[in-house]
């Protein structure tokens, strides 16, 4: 489970955005984590696999003040560098955030997920979103062959208003699906003003975003416990190899 096909070995916790559907938020949630964890003396990575750019903007726009969020343009194709040279990531990293483009292939979708410890699927509240992600996450557990308990596969109920019949049928569809729901996010305008300025909510003044740390609450410690199982699972397996 843990990212051991680098040079990071244990240090390193790879978690990728993924949603084959175009504006289901999957750079809201990518910007949001890389600032959280930055925000908390982590040293996070936001890889831009979109052209579209959205998460390389958002960090060219980011104060020098604010911790640091080191950016890897993974769209950008330099014809005199490898592409593994291109998407290295720096040994001192430990949260590595890849954030994807939509309508991928599944070959491409296989090849973003490869050595993933977490995979998120952000689902929005409507038909066409739902039907998308149900064809996303086939692909990621037929072609990708993704394995749903070791790779961490998860659903993010994203852009929701709470009591309305879209997010009622969002939530009875996910539950049918055994893939744990990590988070249920609000649709606030919030997301945007702290995105216009570089920032993530988590880095807004807590009065004006409260409601919406709050329900990051959830996911964040669903990664922290899957990052945590992984870390003594591993130290186990070299103390047994040792002894």
């Amino acid at each position: 489970m843990t990212h051991g096909g680098g040079p990071q070995g244990l240090s390193m916790y790879k978690i990728v955005i993924i949603n084959a559907k175009g504006g289901s938020g999957k750079s809201t949630v990518a910007i949001n984590l890389a600032s959280y964890y930055a925000a908390r003396a982590f040293r996070p990575a936001l890889m831009d696999l979109d052209p579209q750019a959205s998460a390389t903007r958002w960090l060219s726009k980011r104060p020098e003040q604010r911790p640091a969020i080191y950016g890897i343009p993974a769209f950008r194709r330099d014809l005199n560098v490898t592409a593994s040279w291109q998407t290295r990531v720096p040994q001192a990293i430990n949260r590595l955030i890849v954030d994807t483009p939509a309508a991928m292939d599944p070959l491409r979708m296989a090849d973003a997920v490869r050595g993933a410890d977490a995979i998120l699927v952000p689902i929005l509240p409507s038909d066409i979103d739902v039907h998308a992600a149900t064809r996303t996450i086939r692909d990621l557990l037929t072609i990708a062959r993704i394995d749903r308990k070791q790779n961490g596969l998860a659903i993010i109920a994203n852009r929701v208003r709470i009591n309305t019949l879209s997010y009622q049928a969002l939530m009875r569809f996910l539950e049918t699906m055994d893939i744990p729901i990590v988070a249920t996010l609000r649709d606030t305008q919030n997301y945007v003003q702290a995105a216009d300025r570089g920032i993530g909510i988590h880095e807004m003044k807590t009065r004006l975003a409260k409601e919406e740390t709050q329900e990051w609450g959830s996911l964040i410690q669903w990664l922290e416990a899957r990052r945590a199982r992984a870390m003594q699972g591993q130290l186990g397996t070299i103390s047994n190899e040792a002894g």
